[in-house]
């Protein structure tokens, strides 16, 4: 049995510091786990949250979002998991639900047993990124694009010769993007990344890489040698001012892009769409999606059609957050997730 309370990392007030403190570990509800935390990843979005000041509201928090673990306890009326079971999922902003401490709860219901040819670190890769992904592409319009998803085989191929572009191949977000644009069948599958990454990229079902380096300016003439296709769909990982101009541009009439920042574009037309995507699988109009797609989950990564982001393990347990994130901030990171095994602090 866990001990009544365990370490979590707490940003102590809104622009303030993270500190080390202590949290009383939550019983599970109905339909709920409680979970012994063993990895938990690493997003820009929590060192944005404590620089800007961004989302929360009220302090102290513990924020982290991408976790893998083992199940504890299992709660009232949960049939298809037990004690023991390893399993991935997405917390939230909420001291008995986020990620930067060693036990929290989980719904049942989106969460996803881990098989065994998925590490729990790379476990810890999936949630946050592929939950933007799926969201994006496959929840119904306006808060998606509304594509067939291909979560199952009888439902994969339905794009079928349809270009697909992705800004940012190499990040967490672009590299299941890459994943499931291949499985609804788009080809050719363009993005753009450093070209270090380009072997790894095609592995994942790239089929043409463009320089991130190039001006964007060239990108045009650069699309023009692989396709003459419209673009139907333009997923931005990026989503900086410039390089939403770039897929907005390159964007065809009734065609939709997706974005996972503020959208920037300039000048509006009637016949674009833009997709402000918020991956989470917790509000009203995902749920339905995200508890569909969790439940199909294990069985895609234990296929093979999915894989996780390669990891670079944080030593440290909570304590290493802070470093790894200034790291996220600095742009130190590229191709890889930062994860911390929170059972590893020492307090």
């Amino acid at each position: 049995m866990p001990s009544q309370t365990h370490p979590s990392l707490y940003l102590d007030s809104k622009f303030g510091n993270f500190v080390l403190k202590t949290n009383k570990t939550p019983k599970p509800g109905p339909g709920e786990l409680l979970v012994r935390i063993e990895a938990a990843g690493l997003n820009p979005v929590d060192w944005k949250i404590q620089k800007y000041g961004m989302f929360i509201e009220s302090y102290p928090v513990i924020v982290g979002t991408d976790v893998a673990g083992t199940v504890e306890e299992v709660g009232q009326g949960v049939s298809s998991f037990a004690k023991g079971d390893r399993v991935l999922y997405q917390g939230s902003w909420a001291e008995d639900r986020a990620g930067y401490q060693q036990y929290n709860l989980i719904d049942a219901s989106t969460a996803a047993k881990i098989p065994s040819n998925i590490s729990l670190e790379e476990a810890a890769s999936i949630p946050v990124a592929i939950g933007a992904t799926v969201i994006g592409l496959y929840n119904p319009k306006p808060q998606g694009a509304g594509l067939v998803a291909p979560f199952e085989a009888s439902k994969r191929g339905h794009e079928a010769g349809k270009p697909f572009f992705v800004f940012g191949g190499a990040t967490s977000v672009g590299q299941y993007v890459i994943q499931f644009a291949k499985l609804s069948g788009f080809s050719p599958i363009i993005t753009t990344a450093s070209l270090k990454h380009e072997q790894h990229l095609k592995s994942l079902g790239a089929t043409h890489i463009i320089d991130r380096h190039n001006p964007l300016s060239s990108l045009p003439d650069e699309i023009a040698k692989i396709t003459t296709k419209p673009f139907e769909i333009v997923f931005d990982a990026i989503s900086a001012s410039e390089t939403q101009e770039a897929g907005y541009n390159i964007l065809s009439e009734g065609g939709t892009m997706i974005v996972v920042l503020t959208t920037q574009v300039k000048s509006l037309t009637s016949g674009k769409n833009i997709i402000h995507v918020f991956g989470v699988f917790t509000l009203p109009e995902t749920r339905e999606l995200g508890v569909q797609f969790y439940s199909q989950l294990e069985a895609m990564l234990k296929e093979g059609v999915i894989r996780p982001n390669r990891v670079e393990v944080v030593p440290g347990g909570l304590n290493g957050v802070v470093p790894g994130l200034e790291r996220l901030q600095s742009d130190q990171v590229s191709g890889t997730k930062l994860i911390v095994r929170p059972q590893e602090t020492i307090v």
